[in-house]
């Protein structure tokens, strides 16, 4: 069971990279603050009687759901705005004045992309996940914290018990690995 202290140690040592984290992902600093703070709330409130070891992973989820539950809060949001500010007034002459008809989605959004691109898509990150999966334990570890997790060499180093050297030789091999196996498989990256 972690103390207050460890947790609170916990959350300082993590909030830097999940700030950058979250900014990477929403591109909007105030936003990325918020999506920390909740997740850190989250994290002590269901969470703090974990031991110290359980945290780390346990934050990287709860940070990850905070991020999505934003986007689909975002992608709402979006929506009745769009589709709000696009009515405008339909003139006295228009007897026919269809709602749906005057809805335009902003190009570049997944309302735009077509069934086929979202297919695709979802086919493509199932792929990398597979050969992600395929990796040796070490590789994929390695690969993860360092590319997923955004964490530095250091950081991994550190996390894996290992020195800087390995982990940037794991990493290596880790994408030599996977962009052979992608390419094999027909994946332009």
């Amino acid at each position: 069971m972690a103390t207050d202290k460890e947790l609170s140690d916990f959350l300082k040592s993590v909030e830097r990279r999940a700030f950058k984290q979250a900014v990477y992902a929403v591109r909007k600093d105030e936003a990325a603050l918020d999506i920390v703070q909740d997740a850190m709330i989250k994290l002590s409130e269901r969470y703090g009687d974990r031991t110290p070891a359980e945290l780390p992973p346990l934050f990287q989820r709860i940070l990850q759901n905070t991020v999505n539950d934003y986007f689909r809060r975002e992608k709402l949001r979006n929506t009745w705005v769009s589709l709000f500010s696009s009515i405008g007034h339909p003139n006295d002459d228009q007897e026919d004045f269809d709602l749906l008809e005057t809805y335009a989605p902003e190009t570049g959004t997944q309302a735009t992309e077509s069934g086929a691109d979202t297919l695709e898509r979802s086919q493509v990150l199932a792929i990398i996940d597979e050969e992600v999966q395929k990796l040796p334990a070490r590789q994929r570890e390695a690969f993860l914290m360092r590319y997923w997790h955004d964490m530095d060499v250091a950081e991994t180093a550190a996390a894996m018990g290992c020195t800087d050297g390995s982990v940037k030789t794991h990493c290596h091999r880790a994408t030599q690995t996977l962009a052979q196996a992608l390419k094999a498989k027909g994946v332009e990256l």
